[in-house]
């Protein structure tokens, strides 16, 4: 296969040299065989020569009459035969009678025998030659008559040569011949060789049929292509010019052979030809043409000197590149306003983004008007011509435009009334001539086109089917007027404009709902108490509204809850969640639960929470996290007690302004603590300390460690004598971010201890007999402090409260009274069981003492602690009750009848 393959892919220069070589050989052999043939010629007449000399010779030799009638002839002529042979070069002297006896012979065999021969010829007395087979085979013969002094012939001598022997010396120059004839055909090949093989690399090795082909697609090509080609040799002189090259340069017909000079083309192109440098798409300008030539040597590429050079009417290409570079800035235009457009979801500022986009890359000065329900947020109910101007770009100071922020009112019939009415866009190529614009403002009309703006596109911006507002287009006599194109185009732009704004009208609206619901479940205004001074800070995040949330509650006796939680995430889920779990806590204290426990509690809630909303939920963006500190300050033992379920840990300013973090028992976030419990740390700080609560929004930073923001935290809160408000203030300039991307809650409190006078204390034997002592002892100390008005009432509450420790609780039992806002009444015992208010029935002894505590005390409830229970209540200091009231209620225990 492979050797059909070469055989069947031979080069012009390959069949040249095999013909050659055919042709030599040929002529060799020709000539050979030409001279074999002469040289056979010439030995065979050179032996007829021989033959006759010698048969005439030794015929007419003396003595041979004599001899042929001596008694012997053969002993006599045999001698001489011989010799006469040997001399002469035939192969044989044979002398016969004319009976045909031979006389002498090379043989001498023969001697004696009859002549075999035609010699009837000389028997007549003429000599002749001839060929034929005799005794030694096939022979050139000639023959002579010997004749005697009669003239009669007696005998006949012949001489024979073999043609065997002619044909040995023949053959004894063949070698010479052969020789000659090789020496000379292998000059020949080599000659054809030589010649083949420079043919070869003029042909580049290719067939006749590829040649054939090579040509006739080449110059299809050259004539076909629609780029010129011309070829020059090294004198300037034009070798080829194809059709199109022609058609460009307007070539004569005999151009081909003729200098470059005489073309008449212009100077420059024809220096560019002449000269030996190189051209790359270089511009020169022909009749009504641009021509980008191109020109390259072809000397490196094995070629004569001369150059080739390509010619391209660039007059269409650079119509068509200028609309396809058009084309290819407004896509670049679109992909980068999808990129600017919409980066923040605030609308006035998606609307800077389009004016800013759109100049002055597509005009020169654009204006944005939006609706005033699309700025707050709401959907337009209709279409209406007031709107406000939400953004401008391009215009410099003193420009005649309605200025950012102004409420217009468009004219019908102006093209944005147009616009917004009709929902499409409108252009006005010239706003010289044009008047319906002007309609709105002639004066301002005037100054906009005496400023120089030339031409105008309006633009509604559309989403869902609702016009949201509008935008135009300006350009100045700078710039080309408006087409149908550049609407097209602007309304793409818009399109897409429109949505960015819709998203940001969508958000703005629920972004409000949640501001709304949050600040309607945060505290308006902090409880009055006087343990502690506070002053407190709330900023939503920019990104939309948080979870986070602060609390300050009272807790009976002389206690306070601080409380500050964050719920992981934003907007209305996080905002209803902070307002379940801030109920919750409200609640939980209202049982007077310890700060573990309330946190225990409030666990298992946000854990139920998540286990009912999340089921049947395929995603988790429903399910609750959060992170709660819990802190009460008792007033009287100035100690705080601190719990905390994943939250950063408080810090505590002493007086003399030092700082501390109180480091908690940290247990996991709500909803995850689950078999893990919630411990507490209990520290006694200073009176006129400050307790500082904060959620992470406010120190919590991507780029920063927390140990860094925390260390912050500490050194903006360092310096004595601040107060609540000074300190949040110093806080907020140290480490506010410009914009907060979470909710930021801050709560600071100062502590103030109550004076040791406002309270009193007593224990209590477990003795029926101590009750009135200690009754009538707390009477006194109600004089003492100036409660007469209330004394009373306290005392029936007392007389209540210990009469129940001494029955039915365990010792120890403690009595305490303070006084602060209010009066509070505490009575402790070691039992855990706790009274219940009930309604006695009329034959019932007891029953009714729980209920007289509710009648006199604002309020009353039980406190547990791990020594057992405080069963408190709380009298307001100012006034007494009515005691026909108190009388009234007493009484209403029993039944009319009784």
């Amino acid at each position: 296969m492979r050797v059909r393959t070469d055989l069947a892919a031979r080069s012009v220069a390959r069949e040249f040299f095999v013909l050659q070589l055919v042709l030599v050989v040929l002529l060799v052999a020709a000539g050979v065989t030409a001279m074999l043939l002469q040289i056979r010629r010439d030995a065979m007449t050179d032996a007829r020569h021989r033959t006759i000399a010698a048969a005439e010779s030794f015929s007419h030799s003396p003595g041979l009459v004599a001899a042929l009638t001596g008694p012997d002839p053969t002993a006599t002529l045999q001698p001489l035969a011989e010799e006469a042979r040997t001399a002469s070069g035939v192969d044989a002297i044979i002398v016969y009678r004319q009976d045909g006896i031979i006389l002498t012979h090379s043989d001498p065999n023969q001697i004696g025998k009859y002549v075999i021969g035609p010699y009837a010829e000389a028997a007549t007395g003429t000599s002749f030659t001839k060929t034929f087979h005799g005794t030694l085979g096939p022979s050139v013969i000639s023959a002579a008559p010997v004749k005697d002094s009669t003239g009669s012939v007696v005998a006949i001598v012949s001489a024979p040569v073999t043609v065997s022997r002619v044909q040995l010396s023949v053959s004894e120059q063949m070698p010479v011949f052969l020789g000659s004839a090789a020496g000379a055909l292998a000059l020949a090949a080599g000659g054809a060789w030589l010649v083949s093989r420079r043919l070869r690399r003029q042909t580049h090795g290719l067939g006749p049929a590829e040649m054939t082909r090579m040509y006739e697609h080449h110059d299809a090509v050259l004539h076909a292509v629609r780029e010129g080609v011309l070829i020059t040799d090294g004198g300037g002189r034009l070798l080829l010019a194809n059709d199109e090259a022609r058609r460009l340069l307007d070539l004569p017909a005999d151009a081909v052979g003729r200098t470059v000079t005489e073309l008449g083309l212009d100077a420059r192109t024809v220096d560019l030809l002449l000269s030996d440098r190189v051209a790359t798409d270089e511009v020169h300008r022909t009749a009504d043409k641009l021509l980008a030539l191109n020109k390259r040597s072809t000397t490196p590429f094995g070629g004569q000197r001369g150059s080739v050079v390509t010619l391209r009417d660039t007059t269409e290409l650079r119509s068509l590149a200028g609309r396809a570079a058009l084309a290819r800035d407004r896509l670049t235009l679109l992909y980068d306003a999808g990129v600017q457009i919409g980066s923040t979801l605030d609308v006035v500022r998606t609307a800077e983004e389009l004016a800013q986009t759109a100049v002055p890359r597509f005009a020169d000065a654009a204006t944005v008007e939006l609706l005033d329900p699309v700025l707050t947020g709401e959907e337009p109910d209709g279409a209406a011509t007031e709107l406000r101007r939400a953004a401008v770009a391009g215009l410099g100071a003193g420009h005649p435009f309605y200025p950012a922020g102004e409420l217009i009112q468009f004219r019908r019939g102006t093209p944005v009334a147009i616009s917004v009415d009709q929902g499409r866009p409108v252009l006005v190529t010239d706003l010289a001539t044009a008047r319906g614009w002007q309609a709105q403002d002639p004066e301002r009309g005037r100054r906009i086109v005496d400023a120089g703006y030339r031409s105008l596109a309006v633009v509604p911006l559309q989403a869902r089917g609702v016009v949201l507002g509008l935008v135009d287009f300006w350009r100045t006599d700078d710039s080309p007027p408006f087409d149908e194109e550049d609407l097209s185009f602007a309304t793409e732009l818009a399109g897409r404009a429109a949505v960015a704004i819709d998203n940001a009208r969508r958000y703005t609206r629920e972004h409000k709902m949640a501001v709304t619901l949050q600040r309607s479940l945060m505290p308006h205004a902090l409880p009055e108490q006087r343990s502690l001074e506070t002053a407190f800070r709330y900023l939503p995040a920019t990104a939309g509204v948080g979870g986070d949330w602060f609390d300050v509650i009272p807790l009976p006796g002389a206690r306070v809850a601080l409380v500050v939680g964050d719920v992981v995430g934003h907007g209305l889920h996080a905002a209803a969640t902070m307002g379940r779990l801030r109920t919750a806590v409200h609640n939980f204290c209202a049982l007077d639960l310890p700060p573990d426990d309330l946190l225990s509690h409030l666990d298992e809630l946000v854990a139920s929470i998540d286990a009912r909303d999340g089921a049947g939920r395929s995603d988790s963006r429903e399910i609750t996290g959060a992170t709660c500190l819990c802190m009460i300050y008792d007033a009287v033992s100035g100690e705080v007690t601190v719990a905390t379920a994943g939250h950063l840990p408080p810090a505590v300013v002493l007086p003399d302004g030092t700082v501390d973090f109180i480091e908690a028992p940290v247990a996991p976030p709500l909803g995850l603590c689950a078999g893990v419990p919630i411990e507490t740390v209990v520290l006694e700080v200073p009176d006129g300390s400050r307790l500082v609560l904060y959620t992470d929004g406010l120190v919590e930073d991507r780029h920063v460690d927390m140990d860094v923001s925390l260390e912050a935290l500490r050194t903006a809160l360092v310096g004595a004598g601040r107060s609540p408000e000074e300190t949040c203030v110093a806080v907020m300039e140290a480490l506010l971010p410009d914009k907060p991307t979470d909710d930021i809650a801050l709560l600071v409190a100062t502590t103030r201890r109550i004076d040791p006078a406002d309270v009193a204390e007593w224990d209590v034997p477990r003795e029926i007999e101590a009750v009135g002592p200690v009754r009538r002892a707390c009477v006194r100390q109600l004089e003492e402090w100036g409660l007469e008005d209330i004394a009373y009432g306290s005392e029936l509450i007392l007389s209540e409260l210990i009469t129940n420790a001494v029955r039915y609780g365990k010792e120890p039992i403690h009595v305490r009274l303070l006084r602060d806002s209010s009066l509070v009444c505490e009575v402790s015992d070691g039992s855990s069981t706790s009274p219940h208010i009930r309604r006695a029935e009329a034959t019932d002894e007891g029953g009714r003492g729980l209920f007289l505590v509710a009648q006199f005390a604002d309020r009353w409830g039980t406190r547990y602690s791990p020594r057992g229970k405080t069963i408190w209540s709380v009298q307001s200091l100012e006034g007494k009750p009515d005691e026909e009231d108190l009388a009234d209620a007493f009484l209403s225990q029993w039944d009319d009848d009784l």
